[in-house]
């Protein structure tokens, strides 16, 4: 019987004043029995609206309707047979804005809870599945794939079960790109991760760490030692600053570097010896989820006030609603309509403070959202002993540098063909934040599946 609430099944989490205090994982997962629950809210709609705004096509209602009969491997070998990483994206992905913003449900209520679902049904695989995938027969044809995020962790999955030989190139000494240096334990703890890298790994996927592509070897290299193709998703690493002065001041940091620190290189975990700038008053600029992140872990590592310091209003702010309204809960202070325009320090180069002006919000810009204009007369004080900027990102420049005929924009970014991936070298084929500068995994998981298609078209014939 079908389940009409107009309300998602609640997500069971730890507690703020525990949480914000240790890295532990925030969200904990629905039970078999909250599941089904959920499962029973969706209509099965014949025309599967969902299914339109999944990046990757996951077929939803067959995977809910397996969940509403309670065969959870069932349902898993549905999402598996789309995604590759699957417990990733139900935690991760904004699905908010993608599968349940086109859900049925959400018009009078609260769409299904689709990504809950999905890493229920992943969780479960991983604590019962028994064995080891089979291997597909090898096609004869060999694939590198540069970077192991999102992007080029799905194109190696995508092309792996189609029987190729794929080698991922990565450049740190661990796999998973941004899910293991970017997002933070308490969203996405990093044995889930490695749990998926496994996964492709079964399939006969070959990953080399400490592989920096460009420098150890070119693309072109990588064309010589025997590869047929090679899809470079190698994300955007290189983090932007304002230009305001101050910014060489000591306590001023990347959230690219700050969130690498305490990630990948665990400078959380009390016996570790990654040094990681603490302070006491932490002020955070900008209003994605990377800023979400960075203000989050510095809140853990001990900081007694850290701030939000975003120059458009709460309506605007790009970061995922829930991930806002945790950071709320955990005590971080929002400063929006707020601009930095110059960082403060002492004599000794610390940081002692950050000049902010208010802003108010303007016509719209190219975006589509308001612009925010600077108030006369509103300049005032923020104390704090450290700045994190995140204000976005954009990428490295290394393959482009080393890869001739290789075309990018004016923002650094590989140019493409919009269904293939395609880039202005032959057989060379790029996706995620390569191609787009720094968005979701979902969307960059998007096109390697894409990209992994158009490549396996071309090689097949």
């Amino acid at each position: 019987m079908a389940n009409m609430s107009m309300e998602k099944q609640k997500m069971p989490e730890l507690r703020p004043e525990i949480r914000s205090r240790n890295f532990e994982e925030v969200a904990l997962g629905y039970s078999r029995e909250q599941a089904v629950e959920e499962a029973h809210r969706c209509l099965q709609c014949k025309n599967s609206p969902c299914v339109s705004g999944c990046p990757v096509q996951i077929n939803i209602p067959a995977f809910i309707r397996k969940i509403q009969e309670e065969d959870f491997e069932g349902a898993y070998q549905i999402i598996n047979a789309s995604s590759a990483l699957p417990a990733v994206c139900g935690r991760v992905c904004p699905q908010e804005n993608q599968c349940e913003g086109k859900c049925v449900r959400g018009i009078k209520g609260e769409p299904v809870a689709i990504g809950r679902l999905e890493r229920f049904v992943a969780d479960w695989h991983m604590a019962h599945a028994a064995g080891k995938p089979e291997r597909p027969a090898p096609n004869g044809k060999k694939v590198a794939v540069v970077g192991s995020g999102p992007a080029g962790l799905t194109c190696a999955g995508e092309l792996a079960r189609k029987g190729y030989q794929v080698t991922i190139f990565e450049a740190l000494h661990v796999a998973g790109g941004v899910l293991v240096y970017g997002i933070p334990e308490f969203r996405l703890p990093k044995a889930i991760v490695a749990r998926e890298i496994e996964g492709l790994k079964d399939l006969g996927v070959q990953v080399e760490t400490n592989m920096v592509i460009g420098r150890i070897l070119s693309v072109d290299e990588l064309f010589e030692q025997g590869y047929d193709g090679v899809f470079i998703g190698s994300g955007a690493g290189l983090p932007r600053f304002m230009g305001i002065p101050g910014e060489n001041l000591k306590g001023v940091l990347s959230a690219n570097e700050f969130l690498t620190r305490v990630n990948l290189m665990k400078a959380y975990q009390p016996d570790s010896e990654t040094p990681v700038q603490r302070g006491r008053r932490v002020a955070v600029v900008g209003g994605g989820n990377v800023a979400m992140d960075a203000a989050r872990c510095a809140r853990r590592l001990g900081a007694d006030e850290v701030y939000i310091v975003y120059r458009r209003s709460m309506d605007e702010i790009p970061a995922r609603a829930e991930e806002i309204h945790h950071a709320i809960e955990e005590g971080i202070i929002f400063k929006t309509l707020t601009n930095p325009v110059e960082i403060l320090g002492d004599e000794h180069q610390n940081v002692t403070g950050l000049r902010c002006v208010e802003m108010e919000l303007g016509a719209p810009d190219e975006s589509g959202r308001r612009r925010p204009v600077m108030k006369q007369g509103s300049e005032h004080m923020l104390e704090t002993d450290v700045v994190i900027m995140a204000i976005g990102t954009s990428p490295n420049p290394l393959i482009r540098s080393t890869t001739p005929g290789l075309e990018t924009n004016s923002r650094g970014c590989i140019i493409t063909e919009e269904d293939t991936g395609l880039t202005s070298r032959a057989g060379v084929y790029a996706g995620g934040d390569a191609v787009t500068g720094a968005a979701t995994v979902i969307l960059a998981m998007g096109a390697g599946k894409q990209a992994a298609k158009a490549m396996d078209e071309k090689l097949s014939k």
